[in-house]
């Protein structure tokens, strides 16, 4: 063992016994939102590879992280949102004390098929769409033909985000709407669906699909960078107080060169 993986390894057994949840010293869990499982995953392979320890991913979405995190089933939870209040609440009554850590920017890309001649949305179009106040492409500068409306589940962090920077509070998303279960779910659907419409993370898109303008801005790595882009979010790994050890160095990696170069190669932009 080489003194890089020695120093890792010692460090993470004293941040696990400090009250780390993983069964081994020289382990990692991770669990939560199916946007950040990209950079997660990447991460994983690359610490697991250069210091030995293993690194355990699980993308069950930002909800089930944070549940997950308040259980101590894991040492990490992936969100593409902020906490809730009322999970907030349930974690101090369990005496876990949750600490953001923003890993990267993300931009939610309002995605269709590639066929449909729609290449710009305005936020107020978006909204009379999800909410059923348009219900034909032709109404929106498209082709004649019903609107399919792709949303994500209830637990996806990536669902909350779109509500609130979108939708707002006053404007629940129709129940016509179709739901599925993760970026990768909504975008083959969109790909395979001329008449769809979705939104998934800016790392998720590609040929499959086509992203349109929003209120005149593309979704790219310089609209997220410097916010022009109307539906940017952070990303976050949460922690169960300040992280140390093989955790502390895990979610350092956001700040190293090679960290960086991840980020920006899965399509998503560095804090």
């Amino acid at each position: 063992m080489n003194l890089f993986r020695k120093i890792v390894f010692g460090a993470a057994v004293l941040g696990f016994m400090a009250g780390g949840t993983a069964e081994a010293a020289n382990k990692i869990v991770m669990d939560g939102s199916t946007t950040v499982g990209p950079i997660a995953k990447s991460f994983a392979a690359y610490f697991t590879k250069t210091t030995g320890v293993q690194v355990t991913v699980s993308e069950s979405g930002s909800g089930n992280g944070a549940k997950s995190l308040i259980n101590k089933t894991c040492d990490i939870a992936n969100m593409s949102r902020e906490m809730k209040d009322k999970e907030l609440a349930a974690a101090r009554a369990k005496g876990v004390k949750p600490v953001e850590h923003i890993v990267a920017m993300d931009g939610i890309a309002i995605v269709v098929h590639p066929g449909n001649r729609v290449n710009a949305l305005s936020k107020a179009q978006i909204r009379g769409i999800y909410n059923g106040k348009y219900t034909n492409w032709s109404q929106v500068g498209g082709p004649n033909a019903r609107i399919v409306v792709i949303q994500r589940e209830s637990n996806s962090g990536t669902q909350d985000s779109f509500k609130e920077l979108v939708m707002g509070k006053e404007s629940p998303i129709t129940k016509n709407a179709e739901t599925q279960a993760s970026n990768g779910a909504v975008k083959n659907r969109v790909a395979t669906t001329p008449a769809a419409i979705g939104f998934i993370g800016l790392g998720f898109v590609d040929s499959g699909v086509k992203a349109v303008m929003v209120d005149g801005i593309e979704p790219d790595e310089r609209t997220v960078k410097n916010g022009t882009y109307p539906i940017t979010r952070p990303l976050f790994m949460y922690t169960n107080g300040p992280a140390t050890g093989a955790v502390k160095q895990f979610i350092d990696l956001k700040s190293t060169p090679e960290g960086k170069r991840m980020i920006s190669e899965l399509g998503f932009v560095n804090h």
